[in-house]
């Protein structure tokens, strides 16, 4: 039996993750940082067939008590702080987990389970304003916010780590995914959960900035199985993890206004508090690469996703 340990298992991709390894036999061991609260939501459905460990990228102990005890086969970090507006208020604590957390936990690979195969979630934050489009795994890095300079530290150590002390160390540069998991601060699910709130009566206006923006959106189930199968591979390697097209903000408005039969028009309103300062950067990724080499591509459309957390949020929402 492979055994795997997740890092960030109660976050959306560790959650599903944890699923998908469950499903081809592993002994999942999830680290889960203390917290008075715990946020377990997510996997509380995976009680009893994952084991929990205590641990916390800021701690080099923890992170090595852990590893010596599940000697897992596998590792795959998808901790880190994550939301970019937050990088700018918290820019010290993002670069403390999201960067140098890393930096601990490949020493602690190193030491403690040398021949591990880690995954390092890297961000197509990464290219920031990028050079060309769509994004490659050779474009240059030009992160614009702190979570994108943290995520650029994190991928180059992981690379250095691979090429200085041999470890199967690779990095997959997600672009953005969803899910019915994903937090409704975050703008997919803020329209979807928003779309279904008005047409139940719960709410009647839905505020949204640039409606032009355009987003690389796939499902979070097709990404975390591009990660498991990265580490199945003889060699590692890199790759972008994407849908591979674009999709603008008014777009995702109107299929998710349709799926409950509204004109967006009459409840949508454009806030200029909500635009980001870089909203005209078009962030699209390759994934020719990812598709060649393991035969990876996405399983769900933009408009299935949409569909899917829609009624997701249909049916919470009238449970509540």
């Amino acid at each position: 039996m492979k055994k795997a340990l997740i890092t960030g298992l109660t976050g959306q991709d560790g959650s599903y993750l944890a699923e998908l390894l469950l499903e081809q036999g592993y002994h999942v061991y999830g680290l889960v940082r203390r917290s008075s609260s715990g946020n377990v939501d997510r996997v509380r459905h995976l009680s009893g067939t994952v084991e929990i460990l205590s641990g916390d990228l800021l701690d080099q102990c923890s992170l090595m008590d852990a590893i010596s005890y599940a000697q897992p086969d596998e590792i795959y970090n998808l901790a880190s702080q994550s939301y970019v507006p937050l990088s700018w208020t918290q820019p010290a604590l993002t670069a403390e987990y999201t960067a140098l957390g890393v930096s601990r936990l490949l020493e602690s690979i190193r030491r403690c389970k040398s021949d591990a195969r880690f995954y390092q979630a890297s961000s197509s934050e990464v290219f920031g304003q990028p050079d060309e489009s769509p994004q490659t795994e050779r474009t240059a890095f030009r992160p614009r916010n702190p979570y994108g300079v943290a995520k650029a530290y994190a991928h180059w150590m992981t690379i250095n780590y691979r090429q200085q002390y041999g470890l199967y160390s690779c990095c997959g540069v997600t672009y953005t995914h969803e899910s019915p998991r994903r937090g409704t601060e975050f703008v997919f699910r803020k329209i979807t959960r928003g779309a279904a709130m008005i047409k139940m009566g719960l709410a009647k206006e839905l505020k949204l900035g640039n409606l032009d923006a355009k987003r690389d959106w796939c499902y979070a189930k097709d990404a975390v199985r591009a990660m498991w199968m990265m580490l199945q591979q003889e060699t590692p390697d890199d790759y972008i993890i994407a849908s591979g097209e674009t999709h603008s903000v008014r777009e995702l408005v109107q299929a998710a206004f349709d799926c409950v039969g509204l004109n967006w028009e009459e409840f949508v309103s454009v806030d200029s508090s909500f635009y980001r300062p870089d909203e005209e950067v078009q962030l699209v990724g390759s994934i020719d690469k990812i598709r060649r080499q393991l035969s990876w591509e996405p399983e769900y459309s933009f408009k299935q996703l949409v569909e899917l957390m829609v009624d997701h949020d249909l049916k919470e929402l009238s449970q509540s």
